[in-house]
């Protein structure tokens, strides 16, 4: 397994009466065996491709011509996508080096400061960035699984609009690839935009909901344009589930384990707030993926816990004074990465400094293994739960089971608190309701 899950600090005998009794936990797990079981009847009857994408490889030609498409001349690619159509690929993407500070090689066709993940609708925004893009070299996908979502639609339509003032409609199909479910024109907007202008279109798997499809074709082509293995990402995403399919015991199964706990902690104790804290600038955005795929998927019928993205160390000097000074009725989750020995060393010249001879001979690496494992034990202290979830290395295959990780946790939970965790209500009533409001203006 290419992390080490650990809940102990979860449990009443470390942190006290805000933890969880040894039989709270197994009952919890007792439950959380029947979530599993339902898990294997849907594997096995593929009602849920999510839990083939880890074997799956035959998509991944599709993918790579695509992307060579839209990389080849190309100085910049734009993503357009909302909620699960952008996170997954947004937390692939910085692995490859997105949004991390500094400059970063180029690993892939395409250098990760080069690619746009335009994941909110402002117009402002969109009119700027038409503007200063070089339409000749500059790429777009547009990612919608239901070929309706408003916000992906009108900004495909304006790119469309700005090829044609370049005078490129003559050549469209080379600057803008469409990602939706199988359909026709006469009931998916997307498709038909692409009919009309005879664009690339990769098959959305409609089964698979957009918050569980960063290993679909979703998050395997920008990983793919910067240089990630995707073979890689879905082998690590198999170690996780592979368990599972084998039959394995809830109390031996990471996910469930997970699920077990939060489920226990929420219903016997109070817990309110999941806070997923990475300490690694690469695994920042995967906090708000993780922040999206549980809010959208638990949030029902009243229920549900609110997941909260942070990110360390900086959040120590930020939201730690509320995680540990404001109500016990938090989960601190900590990604920690091995990260001792790596990183600038401070010299040992500054050894006889009173104010920093502290850090005299240390890497900056050890500094944040430190203050990991500090964050960790003083929440524990102060009888907060806390489980940590240890990598050696953060690579493709950690990444991927990761992300198989929290969305099996995720489904777990769910099926525990017997609900749907695969569908949106509260999201569909606003849309009916904008759609309403567009009609009167």
């Amino acid at each position: 397994m290419p992390y080490q899950h650990d809940v102990s600090r979860c449990m009443a005998s470390v942190i006290g009466d805000v933890g969880l009794k040894q039989g709270e936990l197994d009952a919890a797990l007792g439950e959380a065996e029947a979530a599993l079981s339902e898990i294997r009847q849907m594997y096995a009857g593929n009602t849920l491709p999510l839990l083939h994408l880890p074997e799956k490889r035959d998509d991944l030609a599709a993918c790579a011509t695509a992307a060579e498409l839209l990389t080849r001349g190309a100085s910049d690619v734009v993503l357009f996508g909302t909620g699960g159509s952008s996170l997954g690929g947004q937390a692939l993407a910085q692995l490859a080096g997105y949004q991390v500070p500094g400059p970063r090689p180029r690993t892939g066709p395409l250098s990760a400061h080069k690619i746009h993940f335009f994941d909110n609708l402002d117009g402002e925004t969109l009119d700027l960035a038409l503007r200063r893009f070089d339409p000749k070299t500059t790429r777009f996908v547009s990612i919608s699984k239901s070929g309706g979502t408003p916000e992906t639609l009108v900004q495909t339509i304006a790119v469309i609009e700005a090829l044609k003032q370049a005078g490129l409609d003559w050549n469209m199909r080379q600057h803008l690839v469409i990602l939706s479910s199988p359909g026709n024109a006469s009931d998916n907007a997307m498709r038909r935009l692409a009919e009309m202008h005879n664009l690339v279109v990769l098959d959305h798997d409609p089964d698979i909901g957009g918050r569980f499809s960063a290993l679909s074709n979703v998050g395997m082509l920008p990983s793919m344009m910067l240089g990630l293995d995707p073979g890689a990402l879905r082998s690590g995403a198999a170690d996780v589930l592979q368990p599972i399919l084998d039959g394995a015991d809830a109390a031996t199964v990471a996910p469930a384990v997970g699920a077990a706990v939060i489920h226990a902690l929420t219903e016997r104790h109070g817990l309110t707030t999941s806070i997923m804290m990475p300490y690694s600038d690469r695994l920042r955005l995967f906090s708000n993926w993780y922040q999206q795929l549980w809010a959208e998927s638990l949030g029902k019928k009243g229920r549900g816990t609110q997941p909260v993205a942070a990110a360390g160390p900086v959040d120590q000097h930020s939201q730690m004074q509320l995680f540990l000074g404001g109500p016990p009725d938090k989960l601190l989750n900590i990604i920690m990465l091995q990260t001792a020995g790596s990183g600038p060393q401070i010299p040992e010249s500054y050894r006889t400094d009173p104010l920093i001879g502290y850090l005299a001979g240390r890497t900056i690496g050890d500094l944040t293994d430190c203050q990991q494992r500090a964050t960790a034990e003083t929440y524990a202290r102060n009888g907060r739960p806390v489980r940590t979830l240890t990598i050696d290395t953060l690579d493709e295959t950690t990444m991927g089971a990761l992300l198989m990780h929290f969305m099996l946790e995720t489904i777990i939970t769910g099926l525990m608190m017997k609900i749907d965790p695969f569908d949106q209500p509260a999201v569909e009533e606003s849309k009916v309701l904008t759609r309403e409001y567009l009609a009167t203006m």
